[in-house]
């Protein structure tokens, strides 16, 4: 039958309020120490079955230099700073296209946020397929390299 009443209302006129002797709760002594005290020692057996983990390291980190990090520019903004890379000489424009390679600019990979209106050749190690065929729509195309 579920409890009808908490079990303190039953309890109060204990002396000890179910805790055993009345020195028992007095501090952690009673439970052996605060936390994960004695975990290498009284309390070895308890961690072996409940929490084999505990100790140790676990897993692999890999080494920084292993990792590719992405620093990707938007089609939006090399729409919008086109005609400034090209005064900058930082772009430039053959047979009426605007060639950029955005390695140049800090960059290595192109998403395809945005629109781009003018027709232009970039280059970079890396396109997303948006980026690709925004770019071929608008009359320019996409070199990988």
């Amino acid at each position: 039958m579920i409890r009808r009443t908490r079990k303190i209302r039953k309890l109060r006129g204990s002396r000890t309020i179910g805790g055993g002797s009345s020195k028992k709760r007095r501090g952690a002594g009673h439970r052996g120490g605060r936390g994960f005290a004695g975990g290498h020692k009284h309390m070895w057996s308890w961690l072996v079955k409940n929490d084999p983990d505990h100790y140790g390291k676990h897993g692999f980190k890999r080494p920084q230099k292993t990792i590719t990090k992405f620093n990707p520019v938007n089609l939006a903004f090399l729409d919008e700073k086109l005609d400034e890379l090209v005064l900058k000489g930082l772009a430039k424009e053959e047979k009426g296209k605007i060639v950029v390679d955005v390695t140049e600019l800090g960059y290595n990979k192109v998403l395809g946020k945005g629109r781009i209106t003018k027709k232009a050749i970039i280059k970079s190690p890396k396109f997303s397929e948006s980026a690709k065929s925004k770019i071929e729509k608008a009359g320019g195309e996409a070199v990988t390299l």
